[in-house]
C-alpha cells in the first residue's frame, strides 16, 4: 500500500474529497475524476451510506486508484473502511490510535495537523502523510515555517478553502499536494461540472510542478575520480 501511495503522490498529488456524495451518485463522478487524472478519492463518513460509497467506488476504480474516507475519528471506523475494501484513511485531527489503527491493517494514514507538535506525534505513529487543517488556518508561511523543521520526506497536504488561485503560493511554501473539497465537488453538482472542475486543477498542477521542475538548479552528474597511475 506503501508503494501504491508513494506512486500516486508521484504522479497526482492530489485528493479529492466528495463531502456529501451518495452510493448512486458515485460511479460517475469517480469516472470524471479518473478521467481527468485524480489517483485518491475520499467520501468522508459524514456523507450518506459512505461504507457502500466505498465499496462501490473500490470495485469500479483500477488498482492504481486510492479509494478511501475522510472525516476518520474512530478505529471501529477504521476497522469498516478496510471492510469496504479502502485504502485510505484521513482524519481530521491527530490521534496517534487511529495512525495505529490504520497501519495495523495496511491501510495508508492521512491524519490531520494544526501544529508542529502534532505534526511530529503523526509521524511518530506511522502516518504516511501529513493533512494541514483547516489551511485556511494554516497560512504559506505558517506551512513554510513547518517545512523548515519536519522532515523533508514527511509529504504536507493543506486542507481547507484549496482554490486554483492559492496552490501555487503553498507549493512555493513547501505542501507536497492538496485536498480539495467544495472547490472540487458539492453534493449534487453534475458529472459535467465536476470533470470541468477537476480537470483544471489537474492541469493547475501539473503546470505549478513543471515551473517548480524548471527553476531547480541543474546539477552535474557526481562521476568518481580516477588518479592516473
Amino acid at each position: 500500500m506503501s508503494a501504491r501511495f508513494a506512486e500516486a503522490m508521484s504522479k497526482m498529488p492530489l485528493v479529492a474529497i466528495l463531502r456529501g456524495i451518495t452510493p448512486e451518485e458515485s460511479p460517475p463522478i469517480l469516472l470524471a475524476l479518473i478521467n481527468a487524472g485524480f489517483l485518491m478519492i475520499e467520501a468522508p463518513l459524514t456523507s450518506p451510506q459512505p461504507f457502500e460509497t466505498i465499496r462501490l467506488m473500490r470495485a469500479a476504480a483500477p488498482s492504481d486508484v486510492l479509494i478511501g474516507a475522510g472525516t476518520v475519528t474512530t478505529p471501529e471506523e477504521v476497522d469498516q473502511i478496510a471492510e469496504a475494501g479502502g485504502d485510505l484513511v484521513v482524519s481530521p485531527h491527530c490521534n496517534v490510535h487511529l495512525v495505529a489503527a490504520a497501519k495495523r491493517l495496511g491501510l495508508v494514514a492521512i491524519p490531520g495537523v494544526a501544529t508542529p507538535s502534532e505534526a511530529f506525534a503523526a509521524l511518530g505513529a506511522g502516518a504516511d502523510a501529513l493533512k494541514a487543517f483547516p489551511a485556511e488556518m494554516i497560512t504559506p508561511p505558517i506551512l513554510r515555517a513547518w517545512r523548515a523543521v519536519l522532515p523533508a520526506e514527511a509529504p504536507l497536504l493543506p486542507v481547507g478553502g484549496i482554490t486554483l488561485q492559492s496552490m501555487a503560493d503553498y507549493v512555493a511554501a513547501g505542501a507536497a499536494g492538496f485536498g480539495l473539497g467544495s472547490s472540487l465537488y458539492k453534493p449534487h453538482d453534475s458529472v459535467q461540472k465536476v470533470a470541468a472542475s477537476a480537470t483544471a486543477f489537474v492541469a493547475a498542477w501539473r503546470k505549478l510542478r513543471a515551473a517548480k521542475a524548471k527553476s531547480l538548479p541543474r546539477v552535474q552528474p557526481w562521476a568518481p575520480k580516477i588518479d592516473a597511475p
